[in-house]
């Protein structure tokens, strides 16, 4: 009896050569599996999401949100210095627009940012002092940059050899920080118009805010377009990375909306209790979700625009065989293993043993 109920599972999976070595107790509890995951493959709306978490694990997503977090939570500071400073040159006679700039920026934080934007002074001294502290800042404010463009090339599988250099890098960095500082522009020129038109014109009543939300909205993924295809070392048009964009700019409104609530409701009037350690957490805290959402918001775009999906369910376990595998996780580990070409003259193959031939995983 135990014998034909084994067997009987084992042919609702699909084939038994895929579980070859597993305990019958072990079998049982795959008839279950093997229908969601045959539920998974033929469903858009639920293999499409499974392969983007699926992908994010096979690039340690979370690895990279670190990186990103570490250099980024370094990086703020010079960045800071450098902002405050060049906007004290530009706007000398226009201190209050300068500070409303910078408070702008840092309202992305919005459970220390009003701390941040208590120490954040211009630096001083001679022309040639301020010089090279500005450039040994930037050079600082950099490596935000360079980890951004480590975790799109790896996400996107770029060869090594394909990546660019340390300069060049840091040269594409450059332009990310331009097109953060006109991401900044327009949201506070936004901030400004709202808040001049919910004085002057009281009678729009919630459709201002709303509207806001919506054009924030709007900026965000113009900015996050501008940087995925900046900082990945693969020519990616617009619409290639437009849905990522598009899901990274709402998340992060959503963030924003969020964190705003959070600090009126439950941490009114805590936040300088803390002090620096509150400050120190919070920071790391908050980059480290906006870093999430960014390699997240990378990994749909590639999951669409090189189809991988759908994904075998138990791709992530050891119970998984090659037979098991779909085309979409054969594509994925061969991208993964020539990812690591250093030379251009270098070759990488490889194999993985054929699929089964009733195999139907065609998205």
């Amino acid at each position: 009896m135990i014998v034909q109920r084994v067997e009987a599972d084992l042919t609702r999976v699909g084939s038994s050569r895929s579980y070859r070595g597993v305990s019958a107790k072990r079998v049982r509890r795959m008839g279950l599996i093997g229908r969601l995951d045959r539920y998974q493959r033929r469903r858009r709306w639920l293999g499409f999401p499974l392969a983007v978490i699926y992908k994010f694990v096979d690039d340690q997503g979370s690895y990279l949100a670190s990186l990103i977090t570490y250099f980024g939570f370094l990086s703020l500071f010079p960045l800071l210095l450098i902002a405050t400073t060049v906007l004290g040159f530009i706007l000398r006679g226009h201190p209050e627009l300068a500070q409303q700039l910078i408070g702008s920026a840092l309202a992305q934080f919005p459970i220390i940012g009003d701390q941040l934007t208590n120490t954040a002074h211009p630096l001083h001294g001679s022309a040639t002092g301020l010089a090279v502290g500005i450039l040994v800042a930037l050079y600082g404010g950099l490596g935000f940059s360079v980890a951004l463009q480590n975790a799109f090339n790896q996400v996107w599988a770029v060869p090594m050899d394909r990546r660019p250099d340390p300069l060049a890098a840091r040269l594409r960095g450059l332009a990310m920080l331009g097109v953060l500082a006109v991401g900044v522009l327009l949201t506070t020129g936004l901030a400004a118009l709202s808040n001049t038109a919910g004085t002057d014109l009281p009678q729009l009543g919630v459709a201002l805010p709303i509207g806001a939300i919506v054009v924030s909205v709007v900026v965000n993924t113009g900015v996050f377009v501008l940087a995925f295809r900046v900082l990945t070392a693969r020519h990616l048009d617009t619409g290639h990375v437009l849905p990522g964009a598009a899901t990274a700019g709402v998340a992060w409104q959503g963030l924003q909306s969020l964190g705003a609530v959070f600090v009126s409701h439950e941490l009114r009037g805590t936040t300088a209790a803390y002090g620096l350690f509150g400050l120190v957490l919070g920071l790391l805290a908050w980059i480290y979700l906006q870093a999430l959402v960014v390699v997240l918001a990378a990994e749909i775009n590639v999951v669409r625009l090189e189809k991988l999906w759908p994904r075998a369910l138990l791709t992530l376990t050891p119970l998984i065989q090659p037979e098991a595998l779909t085309s979409a996780d054969r594509r994925s580990y061969r991208s993964y293993a020539k990812t690591q070409r250093y030379k251009n003259f270098e070759q990488i193959n490889v194999e993985i043993p054929a699929s089964r031939p009733d195999e139907k995983d065609t998205p």
